[in-house]
């Protein structure tokens, strides 16, 4: 049967009826006038959640998760203010309309109805996606990713306090502002949440200013496994460092004189909080599910009974605040208010073409001040001794830190973070002295946990500052994978520009490193970096190129406010030598300030007919290989690709202008490599013979075999004699 008729129709005949639920009488600091406003937010989020059923029923709307038995919520923002950003729970829609009644000019069922009809008119997505999520009332969207909101929360809270003692140039929060982070029981199971809660209490414990309200909206079940009775304050109410509080979600009174105690200590205190607040689940978990096919009759309807908008209308007439009539005249008028305008979203324009869909993968590029780099002074004060040495050719690793340190001088508000970046100076070296050159505001040891990593980031982004986080060895990202995936680059997407989150991630991998790793410090796998849409992945050969395409990153990510991971190959941190030991051919001069390589230019070496496409350490080999190949005849030309996604494919095409044969030496993996993708672009758009080396289909062993799947000098060598003599 359909539980929202059968919800509705309970709801008209027992309020007319006067057959209210009993409870507390009504008792807290909430005013009459903005109790009556909660209480509209919650027939609105009420009569939204029933029409967004019957448009998906008419094939007029699409998939939607309701937010009935959550109308509490509303209560909670109205103890907040409206700058306090907010990532939402997605059974949040009260809370959005509350907030919206803050904020003059909005229209929240109008908004909320073009987004379940996926309208190009919805305000926030362009009608990519039925989402929560408003610019004007700061509420960025969230999809239903369970619990991958929760680190950039923790990230967009430190940053309000990290602005106070730096202030970034597109500050967003104001400095008494709060972050809500809210979820459902289930999703506080989840290991992304566990590890945001860690977090948030390890930074807390160490006194770091962290204004984070968690919002745990407890209806007791997840989808169809209950929640065990009692497991959520067991498991929050004593931990370190995250003060708990506890409301009844049915009872707005309550619901707002807690959270108003909840948002004041963490506004005044600058800790984080835990909220947990009762909750009913009504109507089952999304679209068209039953709950009478994994819960009994006796337990739909004893939720059902508990109707928060039926204890809202028995408070509201205990307090004074609004007559029972009148609750049910509101109810009955907001109901058919939305299926009027409901009636006009259905014929507003959706999209309909890829462009469309596409058009906000890439944000809109903002304006910056104009920057002069640093001056002769801030840089003998930070580099020291250190200048004589840029007049010598130096190493990667080398090179990379002087880049970044004259990235940080250059713009205040980028911000280093991850683990072991700050005393350690990186496994490697690579960020050696920025914590006494920026101290630890601008160069932050984190606690270990990639997750917690990446959303320190994005949440960093979301308040104006330049997050460069770094991932210490390539296969640790795929701990936290979706906080690039389903989070930063789901971002401008899902907001159609409006919210985006630009950084720089650094990332230390790929194999060939002697004596060390295996295949947790040796990881060739690059795909799911290449899967993401938007995502920008860089990847330089030699110290040069590192500098001026770091320089080219930040760049990315500072104007047009891409996510942009830039892959550092460890192989060649400390490579100095190209053929032979000793000639310190691969060490370069740290390049000028003002050069760049711009994104989708790739490097060309030598001018042969047979073009040897390549990378990385592959560049390496592939030149070790040419100078081999030179002697043997054939005249070569090697193509470093520098930029891995998007491929640079009119520029890779231009390059290889004048050639008859290409190889492809690839040192990812043959499926699933960037191999794949070259192979189809040579055979969809040239003419002439090609093929590929790529690495075995393997993880990398540890010891003599380090390197024993992947190309060699030799086997390039041997596989450009292949194809150059075959296709004679």
């Amino acid at each position: 049967m359909d539980r929202a008729a059968i919800v509705h129709e309970n709801f008209l005949r027992r309020v007319a009826a006067g057959d209210l639920p009993t409870g507390q009488r009504a008792a807290g600091p909430l005013p009459s006038e903005t109790a009556v406003a909660i209480f509209r937010a919650g027939c609105l989020s009420r009569a939204l959640d029933m029409q967004s059923r019957k448009m998906q029923k008419a094939g007029e709307g699409f998939y939607t998760i309701g937010s009935s038995g959550h109308e509490g919520m509303a209560a909670v923002a109205a103890a907040l203010r409206p700058t306090d950003m907010a990532f939402l729970h997605y059974r949040d829609a009260a809370f959005q309309i509350a907030r919206a009644g803050q904020v003059p000019g909005q229209s929240p069922a109008w908004d909320m109805l073009l987004s379940f009809a996926a309208s190009s008119e919805d305000p926030i997505s362009g009608g990519r996606h039925k989402v929560l999520g408003s610019k004007a009332l700061m509420i960025p969207p969230q999809t239903s990713t369970i619990a991958s909101h929760l680190p950039k929360a923790v990230g967009t809270a430190y940053a309000i306090g990290a602005a106070r003692r730096h202030q970034p140039e597109h500050q967003q929060l104001a400095p008494d502002s709060l972050v809500l982070c809210s979820f459902g029981d289930a999703s506080a199971n989840h290991s992304t949440a566990q590890g945001a809660f860690n977090t948030a209490s390890w930074t807390s414990y160490q006194n770091a200013p962290l204004p984070l309200l968690f919002v745990c909206e407890d209806n007791g079940i997840g989808i169809s496994v209950k929640t065990p009775k009692g497991w959520i304050a067991a498991s929050f109410a004593n931990r370190p460092g995250l003060r708990y509080f506890y409301c009844d979600g049915l009872d707005v009174y309550d619901t707002f004189r807690v959270a108003s105690e909840a948002a004041q200590y963490v506004r005044t205190q600058r800790k984080p909080t835990f909220l947990h607040i009762r909750t009913v689940r009504l109507y089952g978990h999304a679209g068209a599910d039953v709950p009478t096919t994994y819960l009994s009759r006796d337990e739909v309807e004893a939720d059902e009974a508990n109707d928060p908008l039926l204890h809202a209308v028995r408070l509201l007439q205990e307090s004074g605040a609004l007559a029972v009539p009148e609750a049910l005249g509101i109810y009955k008028e907001t109901c058919a208010r939305v299926e009027r305008v409901a009636a006009e979203v259905i014929t507003r324009p959706k999209l309909r073409t890829a462009s469309d869909v596409m058009a906000s993968l890439i944000p809109p590029k903002r304006a910056c001040r104009p920057t002069n780099g640093p001056t002769p002074a801030a840089r003998a004060a930070a580099f020291g001794g250190e200048l004589k040495a840029m007049q010598e050719p130096q190493i990667m690793s080398r090179l990379i830190n002087w880049t970044l340190t004259d990235l940080m001088l250059t713009h205040p508000e980028i911000v280093l973070l991850g683990e072991d970046v700050g005393r350690k100076g990186g496994v490697y070296g690579v960020t050696q002295k920025l914590l006494s050159r920026f101290g630890p505001d601008r160069a932050i040891d984190t606690l270990l946990d990639e997750q917690s990593i990446l959303g320190l980031g994005i949440g960093m982004a979301q308040n104006g500052f330049l997050p460069i986080p770094e991932i210490q060895f390539l296969a640790y990202l795929h701990n936290a994978e979706d906080q690039l995936r389903g989070e930063a680059a789901t971002l401008p997407f899902f907001s159609n520009g409006q919210f985006t989150n630009p950084m720089v991630v650094r990332i230390a991998g790929l194999g060939y490193q002697k004596g060390f790793g295996g295949h947790f410090h040796n990881d060739n796998s690059v795909a799911v970096l290449r899967d993401i849409p938007g995502l920008i992945l860089a990847c330089p050969s030699h110290g040069a190129d590192a500098a001026k395409m770091l320089r080219e990153c930040v760049r990315l990510a500072r104007e047009e406010q891409r996510v942009v991971v830039f892959l550092e190959p460890i192989a060649l941190y400390p490579m100095r030598d190209l053929h032979a030991a000793g000639d310190g051919a691969w060490m370069q001069l740290y390049p000028p300030q003002d050069e760049r390589i711009a994104f989708g230019e790739v490097g060309v070496t030598g001018d042969g007919p047979l073009a040897i496409i390549s990378f990385g350490n592959g560049h390496l080999l592939s030149r070790q290989a040419q100078a081999v190949l030179e002697q043997d005849g054939i005249d070569t030309r090697v193509i470093d690709l520098r930029w891995l996604s998007p491929l640079p494919e009119e520029a890779l095409l231009a390059a290889l202008k004048g050639c008859s044969h290409a190889l492809i030496v690839d040192e990812t993996r043959r499926t699933g490599g960037l191999s794949e993708a070259l192979m189809a672009l040579l055979s969809e758009r040239t003419e002439m013979p090609h093929a590929r080396l790529a690495a075995e289909d393997s993880f990398i062993a540890t010891g003599p075999a380090y390197a024993a799947t992947m190309p060699s000098s030799d086997s390039i060598i041997a596989a450009a004699h292949a194809l150059w003599e075959g296709a004679q």
